[in-house]
């Protein structure tokens, strides 16, 4: 009987060592699936400086005379004129786009500022615009194309147009760039406090804003700046990440 008895101690022993193991497995299992549901959520951005590659410019230019026909013959000599100051500036002739031409009214007044049906003249005017990626040279000219009024041009200059062509390809590099901002800054994060980051569990994309360089303009639509020559693009991502 007492053979049997002491037959027993070791089996009760390895069950015992068997529930211990067992808790220890299970509560190392609940502190890692516990933990693993903690999260960290970060922004992280990236910003760079770009010089715009292609400028568009707009000007119009205008006549006027009591007859439609010598409106019509002055405009086309200020046409003329434009387009040889462009070519003399260096933009080729075929890549000079003039618009139809506008034709404007203008009849007489009264005594009491009424208008009356009478013709006092005609007012023809016409646009003209180029595109180039020669940006610094269409800077200069928006500048120096109100010299045509000293050619007895009636010539108004308008501010260009820089633009960036590979905005789509670089937008990706950004997005690229400020989601390794937002990894960096959660390691450091979780880093303090002894811990790791796992995977991620969420990432959003914040608007682009590209502003004049040295601009601190924000947008919740995003910013696309066309004044300046020189821009900034900055990116913002959002990510969440576990913890390890």
């Amino acid at each position: 009987m007492n053979d049997k008895k002491y037959s027993l101690i070791p089996v009760a022993f390895l069950l015992a060592i068997g529930l211990i193991i067992t808790a220890l497995i299970i509560g190392g299992t609940w502190r890692k699936v516990s933990r693993g549901s903690v999260t960290i959520t970060v922004t992280g951005s990236a910003s760079k400086e770009i010089r715009s590659d292609l400028a568009v410019w707009h000007g119009d230019f205008s006549a006027s005379s009591t007859t439609l026909s010598d409106a019509y013959a002055k405009l086309q000599a200020a046409n003329k004129k434009v387009k040889d100051y462009l070519v003399s500036k260096g933009f080729s002739a075929d890549k000079l786009k003039f618009s139809s031409i506008n034709t404007t009214t203008q009849y007489l007044h009264n005594d009491k500022g009424v208008a009356t049906t009478q013709v006092e003249s005609y007012r023809l005017s016409q646009d003209v615009s180029l595109e180039s990626p020669e940006v610094d040279k269409v800077d200069q000219l928006s500048r120096e194309a109100t010299e045509l009024i000293n050619q007895g041009v009636e010539f108004n200059s308008s501010a260009p147009e820089f633009l960036y062509t590979k905005l789509s390809d670089l937008k990706v590099e950004m997005i690229g760039l400020a989601s390794k901002d937002a990894k960096v800054r959660a390691e450091q994060i979780a880093s303090s406090t002894d811990n790791k980051i796992g995977e991620v569990r969420s990432s959003k994309m914040g608007v682009i804003q590209i502003n004049a360089k040295n601009s601190t303009d924000v947008s919740d639509y995003g910013m696309n700046d066309v004044s300046s020559l020189d821009k900034t693009i900055t990116a913002v991502v959002s990510m969440s990440f576990s913890i390890e």
